[in-house]
């Protein structure tokens, strides 16, 4: 049995719709097909995540949100109407489950907001379940909760009950039944909807691939592979046919968008492969995530990844290294305010840590700098806020004892000087930051290397 996600851009029109009903129905061992609510249809459209996010705000400050909800329903009309279904039907089905989830009193706005956001995957299925069966294909939509998944953790941010393995594995898979889950959220013990982090589809349909014992996850998306580095930085980079999951995770973290971190887990916990495929290109192999034994490269550099969107705290006190549960007293803070951070480099005086911006507002900013200051009274506390974060991953880098030398001179001929360099214990990984303004030169500079066969 086969686990099969589609992601948005796989599902944002009609035709698009077809193309993934009929890959499902061209292997029969496709049993469970996860879907995402409809993406962008072209550039400049918006997904229906973010018209729902939206509605979600307007709800909540009691606005007229008559427009928005038609703005929602013509997504899903036009795609029933596509198929020849009652488009007018689904919509009015649809906008009467909007106005019940509008109706409902939730604890607070975070789960206001969770139940809003899931019902573009909800609504989905449900359709694309009705198509099927129009096709006199054996279908049937089933919730997460009809899974017995069960999630816990914060609404937005929420992670999978262990206990859920036990009743998927229970659930009956019928031979020739295909199930049509939603992605991107569950119920916690309460009954309230909560989210998976977002591409959370793609953390659903691992999850159900280890809970179900499926022997491949294949996730569809509008690529034919990953790349060793992003495409709009260098013109048509090299397709990754194999890689492991740790080097996926590491990828993943720093800006390979294709494929959400999270989602690794389940897989590693289930040893089960990945299949990144390309909806439109279906027969083509795709990149395969796999165990590292199973997985033989032939490249020194698996891929080279870059975000921006990162700030460092640096802080400076001479013998910081000789006072017992000094970075203790910094992980309190940061605790308190729930504030995770990504990477604690550091020195004997020095110490560096790397947070997403989006783990940051300036009051909080303001809070660590106040609290940390009095916690171990640095001599020296500053902010760098605009840092990117490149990531060389491969398991190559453990081997080649000149390799961390290379990268680091290639970035010297283009005169980038890194802020921060970090390899991972694990030595498939070197952290570089830089400057925001010198990711994609970065990339550029080191892409040559990645090219090199062992």
């Amino acid at each position: 049995m086969k686990v099969i996600k589609f992601g948005g851009s796989s599902l944002a029109t009609g035709s698009e719709v077809e193309k993934a009903i009929n890959i499902v129905r061209a292997d029969p061992a496709r049993q469970v097909m996860v879907v995402s609510a409809p993406g962008k249809r072209f550039s400049g459209d918006v997904k229906v995540t973010d018209l729902l996010s939206e509605l979600a705000t307007a709800t909540q400050a009691g606005q007229d949100t008559t427009t928005l909800v038609e703005q929602i329903l013509v997504r899903y009309m036009t795609i029933a109407d596509h198929f020849e279904l009652d488009g007018q039907r689904v919509g009015d089905h649809f906008r009467n489950h909007l106005q019940t989830i509008a109706e409902t009193d939730y604890p607070n706005s975070e789960f206001l907001f969770a139940a809003f956001l899931a019902q573009g995957e909800w609504m989905n299925a449900h359709l694309i379940a009705q198509i099927m069966a129009k096709l006199h294909l054996n279908a049937r939509c089933v919730s997460p909760a009809d899974l017995g998944m069960v999630v816990v953790g914060s609404p937005r941010q929420a992670q999978l009950a262990p206990s859920s393995y036990d009743r998927l594995a229970d659930f009956p898979l019928i031979p020739g039944e295909t199930i049509v889950v939603p992605g991107f959220f569950a119920f916690d013990q309460q009954g309230h909807i909560a989210m998976f982090a977002r591409g959370g589809s793609d953390i659903t349909g691992a999850i159900l691939a280890r809970g179900l014992g499926a022997t491949l996850y294949e996730n569809f998306t509008d690529v034919s592979a990953i790349y060793a580095a992003d495409p709009h930085i260098i013109a048509h980079p090299r397709p990754i046919n194999t890689l492991t999951y740790r080097e996926m995770r590491e990828l993943a973290y720093a800006g390979f968008s294709v494929f959400n971190d999270e989602a690794i887990i389940p897989a590693i916990q289930g040893n089960i492969r990945i299949n990144i495929k390309n909806t439109n290109d279906p027969e083509a192999p795709g990149t395969m995530i796999a165990p590292t034994k199973e997985v033989n490269h032939h490249h020194l550099i698996t891929g080279i990844a870059a975000s921006d969107g990162y700030t460092v705290l640096y802080i400076h006190r001479y013998l910081l290294n000789r006072e017992v549960g000094m970075t203790m007293k910094i992980l309190q803070v940061l605790a308190k305010y729930h504030v995770s951070y990504d990477q604690m480099p550091g020195g004997i005086d020095d110490l560096s840590i790397i947070f997403a911006k989006k783990h940051l507002t300036t009051t909080i900013e303001a809070a660590l700098t106040r609290e940390i200051t009095t916690a171990v009274a640095p001599d020296r506390l500053k902010w760098l806020p605009d840092l990117a974060i490149v990531e060389v991953v491969g398991e190559g880098l453990s081997h080649r004892t000149d390799l961390i030398a290379r990268i680091l001179t290639q970035l010297a001929t283009v005169e980038i000087a890194p802020v921060i360099i970090s390899q991972g214990a694990a030595r498939i990984n070197l952290t570089i930051g830089v400057d925001t303004t010198q990711a994609a030169a970065a990339v550029q500079a080191l892409y040559a290397l990645s090219e090199e066969e062992k």
